[in-house]
């Protein structure tokens, strides 16, 4: 009788299902059982071929040789990762395998991964298709007792392999010929330019802002506080000062009258559920994690814990089959600081709405909620904890009831101006007593009207203003952007968007990117020095500035990229022909090059220094990079780079800000924003030669990365020959 192979995209998720499945013989690169052997890939195993493999043409950067349109999209295997092909492949080839089971992640770009590695290893036996939501063993055994034809994905596979060539054809063309033409290290892509230039067009926005004064009138009456608000447009600004002191002057010592008190029961229902981009954006804003990082620590969570769903999830809702798990998955998460919000849930009766079951709203997986997994809290690292400690709270909450308030409302005319105050009493914590009473699930960088306790007052009631006074104020630009604002951008770019009839399709798709590659866009931008981190702050250098101005329009606009996840949803449903997508981005390659050879537009580097690099004699570039500043060198060629100073752990002893060290040798020290300077040798004795060493050893360790390591874009460079 012959064995069933089990292909999975990781070796942590392939030992997970190899025990599920009673595999115990290990192999080179599989595990073997009596029915089963399930190997893996290390995500990719195989790729799209560099442009280099299509001939000796394309082994030198010229504009003479673009467009790059090879007549068929190669494949080949990827050389650090061979070994484990080959092994993958001699599996697929043993004669004693009947049929093979796909157990990639069930996505997109997993089915791509499998695709691509049996077309390459020349699989054509009977293939199912493993499709799961999360790693837990009853969540393996439930699906594989449900296995599906695979080529009831085939259309899946079509819109990933439609999505990959088109990056290659236009990403790998407009970044060549914006290379070849301004003789730098440029690159453009239809998501990350479109992200880039939402950054460019916020700084143009804060650099063109003028501040205005203005001014509100606050009063104090009877115990409590007013404020004068404008009958006919409802502002509480005031951007004539000579108004609001005729105002003050009116009712100065006069007495007013109360002309309304409006009480009004209110309910604030639940947030919904999880996705990935709304998990990013919340542990962006409580913890300063990157998109990538969260990213990161939910894969933990996932895959090695088994504690949580399929992080990269685009939707908030769950489907109908999973209610019946609901009160499983609460009592696995009564434990420690959740027991008794869990409890709670668990006694009262589930309240299930449309704002957490609707079929309609979920495509390949449900929103991102905890498993049947008993948890461990304990066993969690503090990184860990705060990813975990964010979903299941948001799971308890969107199982509680509203929070209930009555909003009480109080106007005042005093001599035909209106003031005004509000009041809030809370009837029902609800959801809220999760996050002990406060929302914790979005910022409020500018409330105005904060509500405050509020004396029993009649309509009627006369009013003595106790004080009165101006507050001035200044209108301040738009915030820059921070990665949980900037993820929010890239998923509902529609305002970006001029044309009308496209903000429909950009907000019915996922907008810039998906879940799964939105972290990874934002971090290639950082590490391309396109722009930078101040603090939390996001700014474009001038290097990406330049680059918005030097890309044709229609590249750096989210239309595109709407158009194509739009064109690539219908693919994956059957309802567009891929063959005409990729010959439209061949045409559409064309075109970007011709725009980019066409256009009169120079190229400067404002960052340049008067140091030479070491391996070409260029002037070096000084860049800001994640983990401080470092030179690299201006030539696309050479791609040499040298840390010149770190972010290091060490706090200031007068500011407690972190401090940068720089120097080598016996002349490193450290050095910090306020102006404080400290030898590394008065380090030493200030804090002890254990944590000396620490610091140090990072910083060689991160010098000698910074060196040795070029980015992925460097390397496709140093293939140039001019």
């Amino acid at each position: 009788m012959g064995k069933i192979l089990v292909l999975t995209e990781k070796p942590s998720v392939g030992r997970d299902i190899a025990k599920v499945l009673g595999c115990g013989q290990n192999g080179n690169g599989y595990i073997t059982g009596s029915k089963y052997i399930v190997t893996w890939a290390l995500g990719h195993l195989v790729t799209l071929a560099d442009p280099e493999a299509y001939g000796e043409k394309y082994k030198t950067w010229r504009l003479e040789s673009l467009p790059m349109l090879p007549d068929k999209m190669e494949l080949v295997v990827i050389k650090e990762t061979a070994r484990q092909f080959n092994t993958v492949r001699t599996l697929m080839q043993r004669g004693d395998i009947d049929e093979l089971v796909i157990a990639t992640d069930s996505g997109r770009e997993g089915e791509l991964v499998a695709r691509w590695i049996m077309i390459k290893a020349g699989f054509r036996k009977p293939v199912k298709r493993l499709w799961i939501s999360s790693q837990t063993d009853k969540a393996i055994k439930d699906g594989f007792s449900r296995l599906r034809p695979a080529a009831e994905y085939d259309n899946l596979f079509k819109s990933a392999k439609c999505r990959a060539e088109a990056d290659w054809l236009v990403g790998l063309n407009i970044t060549r010929a914006l290379t070849c033409k301004y003789n730098a290290q440029l690159s453009a892509g239809r998501v990350q330019t479109p992200t880039l230039a939402m950054v460019v067009q916020r700084e143009n926005e804060i650099k063109r802002f003028v501040p205005k004064d203005y001014w509100t009138i606050e009063a104090g009456a009877n115990g409590f506080n007013v404020r004068w608000q404008d009958k006919l447009n409802g502002q509480t600004r005031l951007f004539d000062r000579q108004k609001a002191e005729d105002i003050i002057s009116a009712v100065k010592g006069r007495t007013a009258k109360v002309s309304d008190v409006a009480k009004e029961a209110k309910k604030e229902l639940p947030p919904l559920a999880y996705d990935l981009t709304e998990l990013q954006r919340d542990a962006n804003r409580k913890y300063g994690f990157s998109a990538k990082k969260t990213l990161s620590v939910m894969q933990k969570l996932y895959e090695s814990h088994k504690l949580v769903t399929y992080p990269r999830t685009d939707s908030r809702y769950i489907t109908q089959d999973i209610v019946a798990t609901l009160p499983e998955r609460l009592k696995s998460i009564a434990v420690g600081p959740y027991a008794s919000a869990a409890q709670t849930v668990l006694r009262n009766r589930i309240n299930v709405t449309k704002r957490l079951v609707d079929n309609s709203k979920v495509t390949d997986h449900h929103a991102i909620i905890p498993t049947e997994q008993y948890v461990n809290l304990g066993v969690l690292d503090k990184e860990e904890r705060s990813i975990y400690d964010l979903i299941v709270k948001r799971f308890i909450a969107v199982l509680s009831p509203a929070f209930e308030y009555e909003q009480t409302t109080v106007k005042i005319d005093a001599q035909g101006h209106l003031f005004y105050a509000k009041g809030k009493i809370v009837k029902a914590a609800g959801w809220k007593a999760v996050y002990g009473g406060a929302a914790d699930t979005e910022e409020d960088d500018d409330v105005e009207d904060a509500d405050q306790s509020l004396p029993d007052i009649k309509k009627g009631a006369a009013v003595n203003f106790s004080w009165v006074k101006t507050v001035a104020g200044k209108t301040k630009p738009p915030a820059r952007y921070n990665e949980a604002t900037l993820l929010s951008a890239m998923e509902h770019p529609g305002k970006f968007v001029d044309d009308k009839a496209l903000v429909e399709i950009i907000e019915s798709t996922s907008g810039l990117g998906t879940p799964a590659t939105r972290a990874d866009i934002i971090e290639k931008l950082f590490d391309s020095f396109y722009m930078e981190r101040r603090g939390k702050e996001i700014i474009p250098t001038s290097k990406g500035i330049q680059l918005v101005g030097l890309v044709p329009a229609d590249i750096k606009s989210p239309e595109l990229t709407a158009k194509w996840e739009k064109q690539l949803q219908l693919i994956s449903k059957g309802k567009a022909n891929a063959d005409m997508f990729v010959q439209e981005m061949r045409k559409y390659a064309s075109k970007l090059v011709s725009n980019v050879i066409a256009s009169s537009e120079a190229y400067r580097h404002d960052n340049m220094t008067r140091e030479k690099c070491p391996e070409c004699g260029k002037y070096l570039l000084e860049v800001n990079g994640k983990k401080g500043k470092m030179l690299v060198c201006q030539d696309r060629e050479c791609g040499y780079r040298k840390g010149l100073s770190m972010v290091s752990n060490a706090r200031c002893p007068e500011c407690h800000k972190k401090m940068e060290i720089r120097g080598e040798g016996d002349n490193k020290s450290f050095y910090c924003v306020c102006g404080y300077r400290e030898k590394l040798e008065a380090f030493q004795k200030r804090k002890g030669e254990q944590v000396n060493k620490k610091e140090v050893s990072q910083f060689l360790n991160r010098q000698q990365e910074d060196t040795q390591i070029n980015s992925a874009l460097a390397d496709a460079l140093s293939k140039w020959k001019s």
